[in-house]
């Protein structure tokens, strides 16, 4: 899968693990992510976190056959942070054949819990078009 020119590159997401049932995704903390007052913005931990479940029900399908897309994600956004890595686990709660559920907890660097997120991602067959 190319990730160039596409919101990964963009915000500097980098790929640490990536299996069916796992799948680990870190993002720097800067100026790039940052809202007008300095902080990360929830939007950027939502856009990781949607990423990590992406790309985990990715893993989950015959790309050949199917397409993935998110069809609903919510956060809790726990704590502010200024700098440093955020770091996304993403884990299945449901695979199934037509949707997945996934879970998403995003850490700093030091092991705290700063966002928490669920993604429901949509399985698609690819037409012949």
């Amino acid at each position: 899968m190319d990730l160039r020119h596409t919101l990964f590159e963009t915000l500097q997401i980098d790929i640490q693990e990536a299996e069916p049932q796992r799948v680990v995704l870190t993002m720097p903390i800067n100026e790039t992510v940052h809202q007008p007052m300095g902080y990360l913005h929830g939007g950027a931990s939502v856009a990781l976190a949607e990423s990590a479940a992406s790309y985990g029900a990715f893993l989950n399908v015959d790309p050949e056959r199917y397409n993935v897309f998110g069809l609903e994600i919510n956060a809790n956004h726990i704590k502010s942070k200024r700098d440093g890595v955020l770091t996304a686990v993403a884990t299945p709660i449901h695979i199934g054949r037509m949707t997945m559920v996934w879970d998403i907890q995003m850490k700093d660097e030091h092991d705290q819990l700063i966002c928490t997120s669920r993604c429901t991602i949509g399985v698609v067959e690819r037409s012949n078009k």
